[in-house]
């Protein structure tokens, strides 16, 4: 007896692991693959409209945004049914988007209406549309929500958008073509890849200036860029050189490369930072502590997705309080010397992580 109650006060004190899931555009076949990226299969493939392009998935992990770039809309994932709950009109041909960290906006570039469209997503409905610079492509949106950053391929720049007010309040110039953006973590940078100069430039969030220029391999072609978690490092897609550079953001130099496969169109990294998740002609992930590829995922058709695509599994219902070591030895104390009362042991029904 009392070693059933010892084995039932260590199970209290253990916590279950968030589950993740990777949703990967597949542009050539019009739909998305859910990857669980604790086994690296595919669980689930959503169809949603044609040349699906963005991807972003909401802070609670119970919506995916999808940008359909022929149809010039957005398709909206229910992340516990994988279905599509709604489609929202947006601009044309809408490519990145990225969403708010409280959730209620979606912001969507329109790369042949020199636009983003923002959403409301408690409506699914488009509350302003802000005018910034010519073919925009990626979007994201600093860790505060105040601020949301796009590239403007056309234009060599990226406009600072002012979220209070959807006005553009800056325009920085950076490098030839931009097209992949990312915050880092606590906002105080932006690294923007440049296409055709093959490099990374880091904007000060402050200033609004370009502090350094990472130069990148001959050749790179890099379309996509995501900062880890902690923010030390970040994760470069190079189309042209099959490859993902590895940047230290301390020094700003590349620390690694990592050879992938064929033109590398993606990148997100899990909310652990343990993966790097590449969308080449499948899904290649790579082991950020050792900077190798520890596994291939096949998928749809030329996959390909500007913004995070990784989110955490959304849990049924919010978790009931689970006892510490110090209640659980507490209990057992208690039946020990109350010979035996019944006790109630409520079930942890579901993880929340903070993302």
């Amino acid at each position: 007896m009392r070693q059933f109650l010892l084995a039932i006060a260590f199970a209290l004190t253990c916590t279950v692991a968030a589950a993740q899931n990777a949703y990967v555009a597949n542009n050539g076949s019009d739909n998305v693959s859910v990857i669980n990226t604790a086994t690296n299969t595919v669980t689930a493939t959503v169809a949603v409209g044609s040349g699906p392009f963005g991807v972003s998935v909401s802070p609670d992990a119970s919506r995916v945004y999808v940008t359909n770039s022929v149809n010039d809309n957005l398709s909206v994932i229910d992340a516990a049914t994988n279905t599509v709950i709604a489609t929202v009109p947006v601009g044309l041909e809408p490519r990145g988007v990225a969403l708010s960290r409280n959730g209620l906006r979606a912001y969507i570039a329109n790369y042949n209406g020199a636009n983003i469209s923002v959403i409301n997503t408690a409506t699914n409905t488009v509350a302003a549309t802000v005018a910034v610079g010519n073919r925009p492509q990626g979007v994201a949106v600093s860790p505060d929500g105040l601020k949301v950053y796009v590239t403007n391929t056309g234009s060599d720049s990226v406009s600072v958008i002012n979220t209070a007010s959807n006005t553009v309040a800056a325009t920085v110039t950076v490098g030839t073509y931009p097209i992949g953006v990312s915050v880092s973590p606590d906002g105080s940078k932006v690294y923007v890849v440049n296409y055709s100069s093959s490099d990374v430039s880091v904007i000060n969030t402050t200033s609004n200036t370009v502090t350094f220029t990472v130069p990148l391999t001959g050749g790179a072609l890099p379309i996509a860029v995501a900062v880890s978690p902690n923010g030390l490092t970040a994760y470069v897609a190079n189309s042209g050189g099959g490859s993902v550079s590895v940047i230290n953001t301390t020094t700003n130099t590349v620390a690694a490369i990592v050879p992938v496969g064929n033109t590398p169109q993606g990148v997100s990294v899990t909310p652990d930072g343990s993966k790097a998740y590449i969308l080449n002609n499948n899904v290649t992930v790579i082991d950020t502590a050792t900077n190798t590829v520890a596994d291939t995922v096949a998928v749809g058709a030329n996959p390909a997705a500007l913004g995070n695509f990784i989110g955490s599994v959304p849990a049924p219902s919010p978790p009931t309080p689970v006892p510490t070591l110090s209640q659980g030895a507490m209990i057992l104390l208690g039946l020990i010397f109350a010979g035996g009362a019944a006790v109630m042991i409520h079930q942890r029904r579901g993880p929340y992580p903070v993302m």
